[in-house]
């Protein structure tokens, strides 16, 4: 036997269909619909049928959606899964390195069981914890996964449930934590079928419907979101989650969704006995998302940094446009601020958005682990015209430098999927929708958005197009050959060293100075960490530095350099760390 139960509390009659038979249900005080099924069992399909409206529904809470958004759910048993990891005691987000990934691009063939193939390559990398795209239930073959609307079912597009708990099981026993990407700020543009069960919407923002979160009837609605969360970490045993877009969450109660939800999944950490982290995406700088509830915070364990992902884009390349313009005015004096305070603007002025932005971080109380340090992103690729990474505007020399800028930081490092190798394959934007409509909207509407940000005179590519999808995937024959091998070979020592040496992961950004030249000819950062020392030449020439303390040693470098005494001598687009004292 099986029960069903289903929240809507607009309705007036409500049946569930299994396999085709209809069965009555009943309603409660509270709008829930219940009814229990004899001869149901894991791998029924059932769907509910509201008021008299013909077409069947799927459950908003289906775990298993096999025939796609718009069918009918299919019983799924979470316990059935034969788990390998007893042993496995979870991974704390401070000190650790994670690797952002998209499965479907991950991989020639873009499954779970595929990617499980490339873990080891994480391992010999030195990655802590794995960063995975959202991998909930969309409409349509490809895409990136921000459009998902079968929030608690994994997409048959690379494996199902199923396969999914095979890949974070396979993480698990070889020492990888896994973080899953989860968006609650907005439902995809097809098959978000939760209106028509009751008041779940509140609105819309830039990317579709948006929830309700503090109207009437969202006591149930914030279950829907914070049972989904511990459904993740709990049944599929993920051991973070990365919140997208927080900012987009519209919600004026006293306790936020995010404080709540941050309650919640501490009671679920203390029983399940490893820890639990939840990492926000937010475009706020307001350092109360990352601060302890017990000073008055939200109590999320960190946050994406764009600050930082700003500073160092400006820097290396020397691009202006949109919100880099403040960064590149900053220059390598703002780099300084963003390593010693996390963000450039706290409440002061952004050109960009034409007021005042951000607050300032208490550097006493907030360790600099709270904040996501990278590079490179999905975003940060994804969102440029063309989909180009670094590799297309750095050489390897200043590549290697950023790399090394993000793995000495104070902060939580993290690399997007080929980064250590230097790909040359593109990240682009796509996505695929059944309905035509979709298709033109998605491609007029992205062809307008990059036109707006100044890529106006760029071949842009069809999102719709399976060659920008098959083109984003990565090329793994890459890191043995150059330069790629080289670029690898430097992201490994480098994340070896941090691991190695406690100064690199220390988080207290009061102990961390920076000190910048970027004059005529020269354009030089010394990152002082303890008794080492991050010297980078970003420049054309050769530069000589006095760093007033003995050099004892160099620990690694990119290129040869030269040390005597307290000075070092090296060439453009190199860096080098020392060990001084």
């Amino acid at each position: 036997m099986t029960d069903f139960a289903v929240w809507a509390p607009q309705r007036e009659k409500v049946q569930v269909l299994v396999d085709g038979s209809p069965y009555p249900m009943r309603r409660d005080s509270s709008g829930w619909w219940r009814a229990a099924v004899l001869d149901a069992g894991t791998g029924s399909a059932y769907a509910f049928l509201l008021d008299d409206e013909p077409d069947p529904l799927p459950d908003p809470r289906s775990c298993w959606q096999p025939g796609g958004v718009h069918a009918a759910s299919r019983l799924y048993d979470q316990d059935a899964h034969p788990w390998s990891d007893a042993a496995w005691t979870g991974r704390h987000l401070p000190g650790s390195v994670l690797y952002e990934c998209h499965i479907g691009t991950f991989t020639p063939e873009g499954t779970f069981d595929a990617a499980v193939e490339k873990l080891d390559h994480l391992v010999r990398l030195g990655v802590d914890i794995v960063e995975v795209l959202p991998v909930n239930a969309v409409d349509g073959p490809r895409n990136w996964g921000y459009d998902g609307v079968g929030w608690y079912a994994v997409t048959e597009n690379y494996g199902g449930p199923d396969a999914f708990k095979r890949f974070v099981d396979a993480c698990h026993v070889r020492g990888l934590g896994v973080c899953l990407d989860v968006v609650y700020n907005h439902l995809g543009p097809s098959g978000a079928y939760l209106d028509r069960f009751g008041p779940y919407f509140a609105g819309s923002n830039i990317w579709g419907p948006t929830v309700n979160l503090d109207g009437p009837h969202s006591e149930v609605v914030r279950r829907f979101i914070i049972d989904n969360a511990l459904m993740w970490l709990r049944d599929f045993h993920v051991d973070a989650l990365r919140l997208d877009a927080v900012h987009a969450l519209r919600d004026t109660r006293a306790r936020h969704v995010l404080e709540q939800l941050a309650v919640e999944v501490e009671a679920l950490s203390a029983h399940v006995g490893r820890p639990l982290s939840l990492i926000a995406e937010s475009d706020l700088n307001d350092p109360k998302l990352v601060t302890a509830r017990e000073g008055g915070g939200y109590g999320l364990t960190a946050q994406w940094c764009d600050d930082i992902h700003h500073s160092l884009h400006t820097v290396l390349t020397g691009e202006s446009q949109g919100y880099y313009a403040d960064f590149a005015a900053a220059d390598l004096a703002g780099l300084a601020h963003v390593f010693t305070r996390a963000f450039l603007h706290e409440g002061t002025w952004s050109s960009f958005r034409q007021r005042n932005h951000g607050a300032p971080v208490d550097t006493r109380r907030v360790p600099g682990h709270r904040f996501l340090a990278y590079l490179q992103n999905h975003d940060q690729i994804g969102n440029r015209a063309t989909g180009d990474r670094l590799t297309h505007t750095l050489s390897p020399g200043l590549l290697a430098c950023g790399a090394a800028l993000v793995l000495c930081s104070p902060f939580t490092p993290m690399l997007f999927m080929g980064e250590e190798w230097g790909a040359r394959t593109p990240w682009q934007f796509f996505s695929y929708f059944p309905d035509e409509n979709l298709r033109t909207a998605v491609r007029e509407g992205r062809f307008a958005e990059f036109a707006e940000h100044g890529w106006g005179d760029v071949d842009v590519p069809d999102p719709n197009a399976e060659s920008t999808f098959l083109d984003s995937k990565l090329d793994w024959d890459e890191p043995s050959s150059e330069p790629h091998a080289t670029l690898l070979r430097m992201h490994t020592e480098l994340i070896a060293l941090r691991k190695r040496f406690p100064e690199l992961s220390d988080p207290w950004l009061d102990d961390v100075e920076v000190d910048v030249s970027e004059g005529t000819q020269d354009r030089t950062v010394v990152l002082h960490r303890g008794r080492l020392r991050l010297i980078c030449n970003l420049g054309a020439s050769e530069v000589t530095l006095e760093l007033g303390q003995h050099i004892q040693r160099i620990l690694l470098a990119s290129e040869p350099v030269e040390a005597l005494d307290d000075a070092i001598t090296m060439g453009p687009e190199r860096f080098a760390v020392v060990l001084v004292g």
